[in-house]
Parts: structure tokens; sequence; C-alpha cells
């Protein structure tokens, strides 16, 4: 990236509370990367999982209305760090290239929902605006040594003629902002694969099976923690790894980090920025893994 750009930020309803620690670190690795964020006032929730569930007009309506707010403000790209946030705002414009689809979302709206506002996850920005070489050119802290398992969960990069960025079955956009990190990134063949999502509550087992399987995979090829981009997949993999263990006779104490946890203290950002603190796993085995800026190679 030649030079920062401006891009409208959509932190999503869960940045503000299960998801504090991604949408902290997601602030200060854009800001150290020369990503300035604008966030869209008095944004509104997407729609996301609930509402698009039971009226899919509605669902884009609530996403139209954020639009709407970047277009006012001048903005002509917003990003969000969550996949769900994602899937919702760009599904809504999708969709709304029907006429009549989009007439009965504006109806719903004080005024028309813009058709000239691109949507693209903090992810993307990261991987094709800045780049793995202007990363690795800021790597203070390399992660030299660490196997780790990158995670995309079922809706960063599906379904592809909505989501346009990466490959649907196998992405690797994570992979090698890993690797520019110095990180050994293991071969990973579930990193699409659905994690239980919503199903923690309402239905346990699916969640413990599911993400049972995700991390006897990372276990089984020797990752010492996963590393995904979105909340949910974060939560139960992190959040309910006891569960997971309790319903599978299994033991694993595997720390669940964002992406932008590992970009951030690669970067030489203060801990306290990045939110460790918040896992439930204890990260503090692979920190300390970890070697400090003053022994980094220049």
């Amino acid at each position: 990236m030649s030079e920062a750009r401006t891009y409208g930020y959509y932190p999503g309803c869960s940045g503000m509370g299960t998801s504090m620690e991604y949408e902290r670190s997601t602030r200060a690795v854009c800001e150290a990367l020369g990503i300035k964020l604008v966030e869209l006032e008095d944004w509104s929730c997407c729609g996301s999982t609930p509402a698009h569930t039971v009226d899919h007009v509605l669902s884009a309506a609530l996403s139209g209305r954020n639009l709407s707010i970047a277009e006012s403000m001048g903005l002509d790209t917003v990003i969000t760090p969550c996949p769900s946030c994602l899937t919702n705002l760009k599904t809504a414009t999708h969709r709304m290239e029907n006429p009549e689809f989009r007439s009965k979302v504006d109806k719903l709206l004080d005024k028309p929902a813009p058709g000239g506002v691109a949507v693209k996850s903090v992810l993307q920005v990261i991987f094709e605006d800045v780049g793995p070489d202007a990363i690795r050119e800021k790597v203070v802290r390399p992660l030299d040594g660490l196997a780790l398992a990158p995670y995309y969960g079922c809706l960063m990069n599906r379904p592809p003629e909505v989501m346009q960025f990466d490959d649907p079955e196998n992405p690797t956009s994570m992979d090698e902002i890993l690797k520019a990190l110095g990180a050994d990134v293991v071969p990973y063949g579930l990193k699409v694969e659905c994690c239980g999502a919503s199903h923690g509550i309402a239905q346990k087992d699916v969640v413990t099976t599911l993400s049972g399987r995700l991390l006897d995979l990372a276990y089984a090829e020797h990752a010492v923690a996963m590393v995904t981009a979105c909340p949910l997949c974060q939560m139960n993999l992190d959040l309910r790894q006891g569960q997971i263990n309790s319903a599978n006779k299994t033991n694993y104490k595997m720390p669940i980090f964002y992406y932008t946890q590992l970009l951030g203290i690669a970067l030489g950002l203060p801990e306290k920025e990045l939110g460790f603190d918040k896992l439930a796993v204890n990260p503090a085995p692979v920190l300390k893994a970890i070697q400090e800026p003053s022994h980094a190679a220049s």
C-alpha cells in the first residue's frame, strides 16, 4: 500500500461485547499498518443471523441503512472484521441488484440504499491493500517456530459469487499473512468447515462434535494454536473448549487466537492493546515462545 487510505469502519455488535479483543486488536493493527478507519456514525445492527432467517427484505434494509450512512459520510468502501456482518452487508448489496427487491428495501428506509458502496473484510484489505511483503518488513517480533493452524470458518469466502475474495474451498490469505510473520503454517484441511455456528445453546452436541473435529486435526498436525478471523468460531473453539473436552473425552488446551492479535504482537504492539487476557484458554505458553523485539532480526 503506497499511501494510507481511509475506509468506513463497521465494528459490528459482537465487537462491542463478546469479541472486544478482536475489535481492539483490529483497530491497533490497522493503525500500525497505515489503514485509517472512520467508524460509521450511529451505526446499527446489520441484521446478521437473526434477521436474515426471518425476513430477507428487513435484513437487507438494516444493512442498507448502514451503507447509506457510509455514503452520506463520503466513504466509498466499508470494511468489517466480522464474517457474519460481512456476509449480511455483502448479501444485501448483492440482492439489491434486483430492482424489485431493492424497491421493497427502499420502502423501509428514510432514503434509498446506495448502490456504489463496496464492502470488504478487514482481512481482505490487509491482504490485498497492504500485502504480505509490506507486513514482513514491519515485523519486529517474528513468530518463528510457531506451528499455527489457520481456520477461516464457513462464511468468510462463501458463497464465492457474493464474497468475491480468496478461494472458497482453500483460502490462503490468512496463511500468507501468518507466514509473513514468520510462523510455520500447518497443512490444515478443515479450514472452511463449520464449527457449529450459533447452535452452542440450542444444540450443544453439534458444536462439540464439529468443533471437536477441528481441534482434533489441529492437534494431529502438531499445531500449538489455531488462528481465526470470526468471533463465533473463536467463541466455539475457545470458550467452549472445556465442553468439547467433556463431550469427546479429550484434554485440549489449545489457544485460539484472532489473526489480528498475532499480527499485532509480531508488529511489536503492546499486549494490552491486543486483548490476550480475554481468551479463555491460557495463551501464555505460546506467547512466551515469541521473542522480544530487542532480540528480533533487523
